[in-house]
Parts: C-alpha cells; sequence; structure tokens
C-alpha cells in the first residue's frame, strides 16, 4: 500500500495493493493495522454509499462538534474529490486540496476530522464509498459553499447540479466560527 501526503499533509492520497491475474484481481480496501500504520488510526462506525450522474456535485460537508473522518474511494466511474481545512486557528484554514478517484485507480483519499468534504462526478454515473469514524448527525451538520471564491477550488463542472441544500450553503467567511471545528495542532 501506498500511503502519499497531499498539499494539506494531514489528507492522504491511498493505492492500495491490487493483485490481479487473468480472473481479475483483488485488493483490500481497509485493514486496520495498516491504516493504522499510516496515520490512519481513528475507529470507523458507520460506511455510505451514493449513486450520482455526471455534474452532480455534492459538498462541501461537515459535521461538527461530533466531527467526521472519512476514507472515500469510488466502486464505479470517477469523481474530483477535495478536502478543505476549516479548522478555525489553523495555519491552511480556507485552503483546499484534492484528486481524482476512479474504480479504474482505486485511489482513497483520507479526509480527517475537521475538513469540509465534497466531489463532483466526471464521468458518466459514480457510485462512491465513505466509511466515516462518526455517525451521522443531522443536527451538527456544518455546509461551505461549493464555489466560495476565497477557497478557489477549480471543480471539473462550470454549472453543476446541486441539491437546494447545497446551493444555499453559506461562504466560509460567513459561518459563526463556533460552529467551526478548532485546530488542536
Amino acid at each position: 500500500m501506498k500511503v502519499t501526503p497531499m498539499s494539506l499533509p494531514e489528507v492522504l492520497l491511498v493505492e492500495p495493493d491490487r493483485f490481479g491475474d487473468a480472473r481479475g484481481y483483488f485488493m483490500e480496501t481497509w485493514r486496520e493495522e495498516r491504516y493504522r500504520a499510516a496515520g490512519i488510526a481513528l475507529p470507523f462506525v458507520q460506511d455510505n454509499l451514493s449513486r450520482s450522474a455526471r455534474g452532480i456535485l455534492r459538498g462541501l460537508h461537515l459535521q461538527n462538534p461530533h466531527a467526521q473522518g472519512k476514507l472515500v474511494y469510488v466502486l464505479e466511474g470517477e469523481v474530483f474529490d477535495v478536502a478543505v481545512d476549516v479548522r478555525v486557528g489553523s495555519p491552511s484554514f480556507g485552503k483546499w486540496t484534492g484528486a481524482l478517484l476512479s474504480s479504474e485507480d482505486h485511489r482513497q483519499l483520507w479526509i480527517p476530522p475537521g475538513y469540509a468534504h465534497g466531489f463532483c462526478v466526471t464521468s458518466e454515473t459514480a457510485l462512491f464509498a465513505y466509511k466515516c469514524t462518526a455517525a451521522y448527525s443531522a443536527a451538527d451538520e456544518v455546509g461551505v459553499l461549493w464555489n466560495d471564491s476565497a477557497i478557489g477550488i477549480p471543480w471539473p463542472v462550470a454549472s453543476p447540479r446541486l441539491s437546494a441544500k447545497d446551493a444555499a450553503l453559506p461562504r466560509l467567511a460567513d459561518i459563526d466560527a463556533e460552529r467551526l471545528p478548532r485546530f488542536e495542532g
């Protein structure tokens, strides 16, 4: 397994080992001791799947105070996946990093607690998997507007399809700092 820190070094790009032959391939999508050794040491408590069509953008989402770390990957298709540091006091507050993830490359992205997460589908459809370190809590939901110019994410779709909820999210600067996680570094 190859693990590469992204431009925000707490966000990790994980490339699991894949073993193949004429029948197909086999790979482990998660094994506790390997991921712990790579720095992903929080327990996972909930798995989620979403299916979306080309041009769908989901995000930017997080929870606070019951923050979720997320290990995400694509089972079918391709997405542009993004993490934004929204921890008040962080030296990288408001900065983003991202990667293309696909069912062809099998790469995973680790988004630690305290980061907002979103993705945009770049293939016809995508089946997207999330392993989460905390259960979903509607009362703790926080979101940041997908096209916040202060963050400056170059999404691969100029006019994505959004949920009404995501379209109405505030810019990061307009969120009460009390609603955001704190940097503990």
